[in-house]
């Protein structure tokens, strides 16, 4: 009887460490994807990339999914799957690493300067780690590797040209990824319990796709016909197109609100990523865990859950409208939105004025100062700075630019200089005008995504009531591969896009344009973003008020076990 005892705990112990063992996977994952957004901007102002092409980079991560999942599909059930699910996560160790060499691979970077030229709610805390790691990272000198940690600077992390050590993070999390990986290789085969076999029918060829004899090319020439029958289903089509539309919005939220937050309100990357990870994404995983207790104590019928989908994302809408308005206009930037002191509007986006011209500026030279008349310009040449005092501890580093001929003087100026600027230029930006509105901006977003993330777990289950049993498990990937392909795998560089076209000063190499952006055009950019949300989530909205409109027009549905009626 002991023994008996035993065998029937083992079963039970394993599954538990079994869904231990795929939370740490799973939350590691996340660590590593959501810590790669945290550096986007950073990587951007490393190596000269757009916004466009780094939301394209970010997409690259679900065409691997898309183009992998019909595979995984058939040999899901063929091969030990728990030794599968750690042989692809140190497949995805491997990537990760991968992702850092191109730091190691390239030359020491160079800067202007003075001298030149459960399961759901656990998985969100994984970005939450992500972007609390970027934040530690991004304080640390992209060359410490080559440098050191005691070499001084005249850098730090709140100047422009700052670059943190993005590629240490990629290494932490290709170690986390693997340690996570290795106890899938010690479980056992998961065998399926037997069921009763019903007979086959014409109308039921997911009975035949699930069957052991099946080949790889008879499953992929059943494919299509699957697919187009389960795509066929109003309801099911119109509520997986929603969630399409609100992952866009999701997608463009997660790969450039860190971006959004440094040039909207003058914050250190960082500092974003803290702030993201300490506060936006807990507040969406508290969001997607109370959902789902809501779900698993009322159990509402499918009428009831439109509502509780249709409530909270319109709240949700709602509340970001406010964030139209709490934003910060673009500093005067001389020769970019302004003109300088002695030619005034005519000279705008143009780098070079009478103030300046026997500086001989380079026109790829990026090392902001920000001059005493609040005025800020593109380097201490276009200011017309010929004179710097240095920080007597650390003489890498500059204190004051002087005898700034384009700067208005509004202290003392030197005997003999009336009638001149001849100011005086700090190094690095100027401050924003409205810093103190990023903490009412960030809980605001985190708020209307705690609100939003309620939805979550109810339309999950108005998509599994729209299918039959056994085809949940096929409707599951299919929705998987339809919001990969038409949300996270276009919004990213639609996103990256529309922030493109809100930059007003593009850094320049050798004449051309590098890729980088200097200056943003704020209001443009804050519109441009939060509108493009704003138009997802209305439109998915839409779709789930006619995947509503539907519904009522079926028989009485309810979330129990019996399998429910496709519509």
């Amino acid at each position: 009887m002991e023994e008996e005892k035993k065998e029937k705990s083992k079963p039970s112990c394993n599954i538990k460490i079994f869904v231990l063992c795929h939370s740490l996977l799973q939350l590691t994952q996340l660590l590593h994807s959501a810590y790669f957004k945290s550096c986007i901007t950073t990587i951007e102002r490393r190596f000269g990339f757009n916004s466009m092409s780094m939301g394209t980079v970010s997409s690259l991560h679900e065409m691997g999914n898309m183009v992998l999942v019909v595979f995984v599909s058939y040999f899901g059930s063929r091969v030990n799957r728990p030794r599968f699910i750690g042989f692809g996560g140190l497949l995805m160790s491997c990537a990760a690493a991968t992702l850092a060499l191109p730091h190691f691979l390239s030359k020491p970077y160079q800067y202007h300067s003075m001298s030149a030229a459960i399961l759901f709610s656990i998985s969100v805390f994984g970005p939450a780690f992500g972007y609390l790691l970027g934040s530690m990272m991004l304080r640390i000198y992209i060359d410490v590797d080559k440098i050191g940690l005691d070499s001084p600077l005249d850098l730090t992390p709140s100047d422009p040209r700052w670059v943190g050590a993005w590629w240490m993070g990629l290494l932490v999390s290709s170690g986390c990824l693997a340690l996570a990986s290795i106890p899938y290789f010690f479980f056992p085969q998961v065998k399926v319990p037997a069921q009763a076999k019903a007979p086959k029918t014409e109308s039921d060829p997911l009975k035949d796709e699930t069957s052991s004899e099946t080949s790889l090319i008879d499953f992929l020439k059943m494919f299509p016909r699957l697919l187009l029958r389960i795509l066929l289903r109003p309801v099911f089509l119109l509520l997986i197109l929603s969630q399409c539309c609100f992952s866009s919005s999701i997608a463009g939220l997660a790969t450039f609100l860190s971006k959004f937050l440094e040039h909207q309100y003058g914050t250190t990357a960082a500092y974003s990523s803290l702030l993201i990870g300490a506060i936006n994404l807990p507040m969406a995983a508290v969001g997607l865990l109370l959902g789902g207790v809501v779900m698993k104590c009322v159990r509402p019928p499918v009428r009831t859950l439109l509502w509780l989908c249709l409530a909270p994302l319109s709240l949700s809408i709602l509340l970001c409208v406010p964030l139209f308005f709490m934003g910060c206009s673009t500093q005067r930037v001389a020769g970019v939105n302004t003109g300088y002191g002695d030619t005034q509007d005519q000279w705008t986006n143009r780098s070079l004025s009478l103030c300046n011209s026997n500086c001989s500026c380079l026109n790829n030279v990026f090392n902001p100062v920000c001059g005493e008349d609040n005025t800020e310009y593109i380097s201490p040449c276009h200011a017309g700075c010929t004179d710097v005092s240095v920080d007597t501890l650390n003489p890498h580093r500059v204190q004051t630019y002087t005898m700034c001929s384009c700067v208005t003087a509004l202290s003392a100026v030197p005997a003999g200089a009336a009638g001149m600027g001849m100011g005086r230029a700090l190094p690095g930006s100027c401050t924003t005008s409205c810093p103190h509105l990023v903490l009412p901006a960030i809980l605001l977003i985190a708020f209307a995504g705690f609100i939003a993330s309620l939805s979550h777990n109810p339309i999950y289950m108005m998509v599994l009531r729209t299918v039959f049993q056994e085809e949940k498990s096929f409707a599951i990937g299919v929705q998987f591969l339809l919001i990969r392909m038409l949300a996270w795998l276009p919004a990213p560089a639609v996103f990256g896009l529309a922030i493109d076209y809100s930059c007003v000063w593009w850094k320049h190499a050798c004449g051309k344009k590098q890729g980088a952006c200097g200056y943003y055009d704020n209001n443009i950019l804050r519109n441009r973003y939060f509108g493009l949300q704003l138009g997802y989530k209305c439109l998915g909205l839409v779709l789930l008020a006619l995947a509503g409109w539907r519904v009522q027009h079926t028989p009485c549905l309810s979330i129990e076990k019996e399998p429910g009626v496709p519509v």
